[in-house]
């Protein structure tokens, strides 16, 4: 399959390594905002700074969107109009409204459109989805994802918080997840907000937190923040209870394990796989993707999932604007 990459910053560059080293695919060009951003393992590729000359030059069976997420909707859009199949970065869009045309388009032209919610090829995480579900609910979640950046990191982050929060762009992943524990429907969401330095965007927050409340009596609160001055105790809680026990994936120190408290006080861990890196878990995306494509499978439900995970997440951010909870 011929794949036309879109943005080769930390996750494009994953994506394409996991294109370029597999029989399946051939990276038929590149797209970034400028050649010099273009790393050395890729400069020999064809390149293009606008995305529809290099959408009609090279005709792809398959796009790939690493850009900055407020172009992810239009992208997806012209992309499958074109013809082509479509693989995503999280989030699909900025707006809820954006996402749904994604989707749409994606269901009246029947192409695949997958969107890169990672954390579902991590073996540790499915193998805590499904403990979690065994267990039962109600279920309470309890997660933070909490990101000291200094110097490029700093960066990177400052222009992401141009048009997006943390709450969103980190949200998205460990909201869909609490979504395929619960298989509930969310019903309400409340947001905190901090903003922690002047270098970003007006009326932007680098530190939120949101509680979410699902139709099953399920509760889970998520915590992120970015920035220089962002401590790093507490940085990652991964951890879900329920009436008959609790999940957690913790740092050994030499890897994460998912430790599992049963309600009789028996614990068992399991060990994870150590170098399972972004590189890795990008090759073991684009290896579905290409299955999804060739064996025609129906992605209408993860569709549907990468909605509602955005549509928490953005409704967080609404309820730290107006000071109140928000009705799903």
């Amino acid at each position: 399959m011929r794949v036309l990459v879109a943005g080769l910053g930390t996750m494009g560059c994953s994506h394409a390594r996991a294109y370029r080293d597999s029989p399946d695919f051939e990276i038929a060009g590149v797209v970034t905002r400028n050649r010099s951003s273009v790393p050395a393992e890729f400069s020999a590729l064809p390149h293009w700074m606008n995305f529809d000359d290099a959408l009609a030059s090279t005709k792809p069976d398959l796009v790939s969107i690493s850009t900055y997420s407020e172009t992810h909707a239009a992208f997806a859009i012209k992309a499958m109009e074109a013809g082509a199949h479509v693989f995503v970065e999280k989030p699909l869009a900025t707006n809820v409204a954006d996402a749904e045309r994604v989707v749409e388009t994606a269901s009246r032209l029947g192409k695949k459109l997958l969107v890169g919610y990672i954390l579902r090829y991590h073996p540790l995480w499915q193998q805590l989805i499904v403990k979690a579900r065994d267990f039962g609910g109600p279920h309470v979640f309890r997660i933070a994802l909490n990101q000291q950046s200094q110097g490029a990191g700093w960066a990177v982050h400052k222009a992401l918080m141009e048009t997006i929060s943390p709450l969103v762009d980190c949200g998205v992943h460990y909201l869909d997840a609490m979504c395929q524990i619960t298989d509930a429907k969310p019903i309400e969401v409340r947001g905190i907000g901090a903003r922690l330095t002047n270098e970003i965007a007006p009326d932007m927050n680098n530190y939120g937190q949101l509680q979410v409340l699902f139709e099953d009596g399920s509760v889970g609160w998520f915590e992120t923040g970015w920035g220089p001055m962002i401590s790093r105790l507490g940085e990652t809680i991964k951890d879900v209870v329920t009436p008959q026990g609790s999940v957690s994936i913790v740092d050994s120190g030499n890897g994460d394990e998912l430790h599992i408290h049963h309600l009789s006080g028996e614990d068992e861990i399991l060990p994870g796989q150590l170098h399972l890196d972004r590189d890795a878990l990008c090759v073991r995306q684009q290896a579905y993707m290409h299955r999804a494509i060739s064996e025609n499978l129906d992605l209408a439900r993860h569709m549907q999932d990468a909605v509602a995970s955005l549509h928490i997440c953005l409704a967080a951010d609404e309820s730290i604007r107006i000071g109140s909870p928000v009705k799903l």
